[in-house]
């Protein structure tokens, strides 16, 4: 049987940009990056203030494309900072709505995707969902004792594209997310990796500024007590040590970049200390699926590589070189992000799924 037509919108907002798509079903159509300069952004008090603006120029944009919005059947965005939840494709409503203008778990731009999805599916009488937004948590209850009794470990993760790809080997394999044992690793400015077991992520670092390997911009697991005699040494405030951490760690406080690719051309010049950071980046992230793997017993069915950094083949084989003796390694490079928000979308107009009620599911 032909699946029905369903045309989808989706909307990922970024912090200076808007990335938006327009899919038939999981087929894009059409995708934009619509920029946003600082002067306009300046205007707005707060990043939530910014949604009627950022809904006008997304409308115009389709206008300027040609898109028909009336042909729409829904419109997914990218979930933001919310309550822990589960994985899957969430209805927007007044609830998620709320924590969404408040902040619930902090501010940031992809705060604003489920409010302008909900804004502009209102006027169309249509649904407005999210997909697998950064709080996603299924941890196990062991892999929350953080050995530190003050402090429980937390799931914040690239649950959007960890998801997606596990879900695309899946259907690669012939086989269903839920029946199979991954360890899934994406590589971008922050670094995750996520232990998936009968269709959950039962453990995964912290990408935002918790633990695992240093990436492009984040520092990942440091030595504590050396970060506590820092923390209290009177050369730093508070939030310069949290700029170390998040933004200026990494290969940004080693070699003064993120750009991967930069990286690769000073190693190719015979830069020696450019290419012991990015091996030990590489090294790092081995380690740490090393450790993933021993959450699953061994037996992993396949380990997936994703994220921008997995398009460097040189990296990629590094790591390869290490893990491949535990599983397969499957390279899925990129963050598609917005063909992620559309499968998910796509999945419940099928009625391959339900859409889940937030915040319980």
């Amino acid at each position: 049987m032909q699946k029905q037509l369903n045309r989808i919108l989706v909307i990922n907002p970024g912090s200076t940009s808007t990335k938006i798509g327009v899919f038939d079903n999981d087929v894009q159509i059409l995708e934009k990056t619509i920029r946003h300069s600082t002067e306009e952004l300046a205007d707005f008090p707060a990043i939530i203030d910014q949604f009627q603006f950022r809904k006008q120029t997304i409308l115009q944009a389709l206008d300027e494309e040609g898109m028909n919005v009336s042909k729409l059947a829904a419109v997914c965005g990218r979930g933001g900072l919310l309550r822990p939840i589960e994985g899957g494709t969430y209805a927007v409503n007044e609830e998620m709505l709320n924590d969404l203008r408040e902040g619930y778990s902090g501010q940031h731009a992809s705060n604003l995707g489920g409010i302008i999805a909900n804004e502009i599916a209102e006027g169309l009488n249509i649904p407005a969902f999210i997909v697998d937004p950064v709080v996603v948590d299924e941890l196990a209850p062991i892999a929350r004792v953080s050995g530190f009794s003050l402090i429980e470990r937390k799931s914040i993760f690239h649950a959007l594209n960890q998801k997606a790809v596990a879900r695309r080997y899946a259907k690669e394999t012939g086989r269903s997310y839920k029946d199979l044992r991954l360890i899934v690793t994406h590589m971008g400015g922050g670094i995750t990796v996520g232990v998936h077991e009968d269709g959950k992520v039962i453990d995964v670092n912290n990408g935002l500024h918790g633990d695992g390997p240093f990436s492009p911009e984040r520092a990942g697991t440091v030595p504590a007590g050396d970060l506590v005699e820092l923390c209290f040494s009177g050369q730093y405030y508070r939030h310069e040590i949290m700029k170390k951490l998040v933004g200026q760690g990494g290969l940004v406080g080693y070699l003064g970049t993120n750009d991967a690719v930069t990286v690769e051309k000073r190693i190719q010049k015979g830069d020696k200390d450019a290419q012991m950071i990015y091996d030990a980046m590489a090294y790092q992230v081995a380690k740490e699926i090393g450790s993933a793997s021993t959450v699953l017993k061994g037996q992993v069915d396949a380990i997936i590589l994703t994220g921008g950094l997995a398009y460097g083949k040189d990296f990629v084989k590094v790591i390869s070189d290490r893990i491949s003796w535990i599983a397969d390694v499957v390279v899925h490079p990129g963050e598609n992000e917005l063909q992620a928000l559309a499968e998910g979308a796509s999945r419940v107009l099928d009625g391959e799924e339900q859409a889940r009620i937030y915040p319980n599911g």
